[in-house]
């Protein structure tokens, strides 16, 4: 039997949705078998940055660092409208006066930080946390503003915090594009044959979870408990969509215009390497 490959992914209820299947061998996956490991986003940045995964979510800003040793691969990915990350504070005010004022980002590679460079490429200060303290980080006075991901998007008003930026907005804008936030990769050395399997059963698993939400149920509140029912749902309903189980010519085109306007910012180093096998 072939020893199993690492698989990262977040516990995040768009991910263990998507990766429930995969993992309980509810799919067909050609006789690959999996160690998951779940880690927040910005921990699988910096295990892949370093190699340690066979296969991972990433964010796409990470992507952009680690394409060379890395596969892109077409199914599941966290990209779609609507959903992008938020810039918010505890009082409004005008985007032009983001200027000296720190910012709290969930982390170096995300897309989040990605994203808010591009917006205001004059910005400098920034600090870097979990995820689940900027909110906390903005109400505290520790950061000016914060960007936030994931659930916060859904909480963010009860703690009396006041959107600034809409980023997926402002790139939805720029460029009529969907918003790539995350995506899925698998290690080059794996092969093409193995990585096109992975792909294949990736895609199946998505498809699988959409047609039974219901069966992942108990798995997701393992990793989500301190999570509503309620923000939950709105979570997967919001990032697990057709692009999640492929991309397809338009979000392929959106993740290329990323990489493409984070090279040319100087905020990923250039590569020839094609993002998929």
């Amino acid at each position: 039997m072939k020893q199993p490959l690492t698989l990262g992914f977040s516990p995040c209820p768009n991910d263990t949705f998507m990766f429930y299947p995969l993992v309980h061998g509810l799919v067909d996956t050609a006789g690959i078998s999996f160690n998951e490991r779940l880690e927040d986003v910005e921990t699988l940045n910096r295990l892949a940055v370093k190699g340690v995964l066979d296969v991972t979510k990433v964010s796409y800003a990470a992507l952009g660092h680690i394409r060379d040793e890395y596969a892109l691969l077409r199914a599941g990915s966290a990209l779609g409208r609507g959903c992008g990350p938020l810039l918010v504070a505890k009082e409004q005010f005008a985007p032009a006066d983001l200027q000296g004022r720190t910012i709290a980002i969930p982390g170096r590679y995300t897309t989040a930080h990605l994203l808010m460079r591009l917006y205001n490429p004059s910005l400098e200060t920034f600090l870097e946390m979990p995820f689940h303290e900027i909110m906390d980080a903005v109400m505290t006075g520790r950061a000016d503003a914060g960007v936030i991901i994931h659930e916060s998007r859904f909480t963010y008003q009860g703690f009396g915090l006041q959107q600034v930026v809409d980023l997926g907005a402002w790139w939805e804008g720029e460029t009529g594009l969907p918003i790539p936030l995350g995506g899925i990769v698998a290690r080059r050395s794996l092969g093409a044959e193995t990585i096109c399997c992975i792909e294949t059963a990736l895609a199946a698993g998505v498809a699988y979870a959409r047609a039974h939400p219901a069966e992942a149920a108990q798995y997701i509140r393992e990793h989500a408990q301190e999570m509503s029912e309620q923000v939950c749902a709105a979570h997967i309903g919001l990032y697990v969509n057709d692009f999640s189980r492929s991309l397809g010519d338009e979000g392929e085109r959106a993740v290329i215009e990323l990489l493409r306007r984070a090279e040319a910012a100087g905020i990923i180093p250039a590569s020839q390497t094609p993002l998929f096998i």
